[in-house]
């Protein structure tokens, strides 16, 4: 098995470029099945969960052709499957956006029950919802989700509860629908106007992305198009977070500064020092790091992605933090964790007490899902000693070179491989 082994105390400093936003490419990729003609996606990051959307395209016929690390021209023209293969759609939750974009080209679509991290239930009902508000027949069986319309047509689609994946599921599915369609109660992420402006880019017609109500009138044509993903606003927090964390001094690059305002504000009220321009950030501490509460919120509010990254750095300050969790139910699986490392964290519910007692000791942890695995490793790098962090496929399902890129910042954190046996049995 592979580990991230690191040695902590150095404080981190330089300038890190922040790849193409996970939560953007994985919906857009999917997406270009909706289109005509071959589409070229540049600022794609280098991910586990992009190479596994890649091949789901690869599987199901598409062309996929790799430009640079970063840059592919994909043309679907060939699909004329439906079915998303078994085992490549199980490893990802974003797999479901295949259902949207498949139901929007074929009328049809047939995908596994999503996999991804183990944050609690991820139901799928309003994604469903929205495919029967559009025509369509929706039904689950033996762990397959079944789509098929004879003909979607626009509607209304009120949303329940604020559900990214249904938004963009429900996008995906309404932009060839004939007719007006008007998602309610929609997701505003950045992710959400970033795949609004995709299809946009090949002739969809949608508007209010990023507001609470999108329009969405059906057209009958998508031609290809050259389309850069924006930057991953969770890649560039957690690096603010581990500058702070480590005492540290760094320039974030190719970011857009006002996807990162709730997690600037909650850094500045830690006493951190962040300072925007156009396209980048510097972080950077002159001081001690103080309490704070933080409640996870649907965006604009502080998201539930940055939650473990901030409690790790808030049990480095002084004083009592309430961390309220508002999205996820097992988004605290984390906390044993850095309780092994010296953390003072009580949990209750959806409600996390951190006690901050301004160190934390190297252990061996566990990576239980990948929000989880980037606050370890923060941990790892602002601790005294050795950090073995375990179960690393989850971190590289969503940072691109992430150890590569705090080595550059001058982080001593390597990635060894180790035959067979868990952290866990040397406890």
């Amino acid at each position: 098995m592979e580990k991230f082994v690191i040695k902590g105390g150095r404080c981190l400093n330089g300038e890190v470029v922040i790849s193409g936003a996970k939560n953007a490419a994985v919906g857009i990729i999917p997406a270009v099945i909706l289109s005509d003609e071959p589409c070229i996606l540049e600022n794609v990051p280098d991910i586990s969960d992009v190479s596994i959307s890649l091949r789901i395209l690869h599987e199901m016929g598409a062309k996929v052709q790799t430009l640079s690390r970063d840059t592919f021209r994909i043309d679907a023209s060939g699909i004329n499957n439906y079915c998303v293969p078994y085992e490549s759609a199980r490893q990802m939750r974003a797999s479901y956006y295949f259902l949207g974009a498949l139901l929007g080209k074929f009328n049809k679509a047939r995908v596994s029950m999503p996999g991804g991290c183990p944050l609690g239930d991820r139901p799928i009902d309003q994604h469903l919802k929205a495919f029967s508000a559009l025509g369509a027949r929706c039904n689950l069986d033996h762990g397959m989700i079944d789509v098929s319309a004879d003909n979607l047509k626009g509607s209304q689609i009120y949303l329940d509860v604020v559900s990214v994946g249904a938004t963009m599921n429900a996008m995906l599915a309404a932009v060839k629908a004939k007719g007006l369609s008007v998602i309610e109660n929609a997701a505003k992420e950045p992710h959400i106007v970033d795949l609004a402006n995709f299809l946009n880019s090949m002739g969809a017609d949608i508007m209010g992305a990023g507001t609470d109500v999108i329009k969405i009138r059906g057209v009958g044509y998508l031609r290809g198009t050259t389309y850069s993903v924006i930057p991953d606003q969770i890649e560039a927090g957690t690096f603010m977070v581990a500058a702070a964390a480590t005492g540290g001094d760094v320039l974030i690059k190719n970011v857009i500064p006002k996807h990162l305002e709730s997690i600037s504000n909650k850094l500045e009220k830690i006493g951190v020092n962040v300072e925007e321009f156009d396209d980048s950030v510097r972080v950077w501490v002159d001081g001690p790091l103080v309490k704070t509460n933080i409640k996870t919120m649907p965006h604009p509010g502080f998201p539930t992605d940055m939650q473990p990254q901030m409690a790790t750095l808030l049990t480095l300050a002084e004083g009592t933090s309430i961390i309220t969790e508002g999205v996820w139910e097992q988004r605290f699986r984390y906390v044993d964790e850095l309780r092994r490392m010296g953390a003072d964290i009580s949990v209750d519910g959806k409600v996390a007490v951190v006690e901050g007692t301004g160190c934390l000791q190297g252990a061996p942890v566990k990576a239980c899902d990948l929000r989880a695995g980037a606050a370890l490793i923060i941990a790892g790098l602002a601790a005294s000693g050795v950090t073995e962090v375990e179960d690393i496929h989850h971190i590289e399902r969503g940072y691109d070179n992430l150890d590569k890129k705090l080595q550059a910042l001058g982080g001593d954190i390597i990635k060894k491989h180790f035959p067979g046996s868990s952290v866990r049995k040397a406890i």
